[in-house]
């Protein structure tokens, strides 16, 4: 389970889903969350924090890298403990997706269609590692 120290590092290209997606996590007592707009901005503030964060929560489909290349980078630099990848894609390919993270033992907890339902999201992180 989390508290209220953890930290979410939330990564997406569109301005007003990021926003959204705070207000979400706010909503169900997740404040320490940090907002980036694309990989480069999430790479600077991942390593500029003086923690791993406890949480990469990000968009697959971002310009300049893929949201599975940002989990596989933050975790061959020690700069996060987990990650969960939100897309639009359909179930089969999500599916494809997760199974590809778990493949290069990356630290995925799950993939989760948006729009994000939070709740999927508290369950994922409180489920028993």
């Amino acid at each position: 389970m989390f508290t209220k120290d953890f930290r979410i590092l939330l990564v997406e290209d569109h301005p007003f889903q990021l926003i959204a997606l705070q207000i979400l996590l706010n909503n169900h007592g997740l404040y320490r969350v940090t907002p980036a707009l694309n990989a480069s901005e999430a790479l600077g503030a991942m390593e500029r924090s003086a923690e791993p964060y406890d949480l990469l929560l990000c968009d697959q489909r971002l310009p300049g890298m893929c949201g599975l290349e940002l989990i596989q980078t933050a975790n061959r630099r020690g700069l996060i403990q987990r990650a969960v990848l939100l897309s639009g894609l359909d179930a089969d390919p999500l599916a494809n997706l997760e199974a590809e993270a778990r493949a290069m033992g990356l630290p995925l907890l799950g993939c989760l269609s948006k729009p994000l339902n939070t709740l999927e999201l508290i369950s994922l992180l409180s489920a028993p590692a």
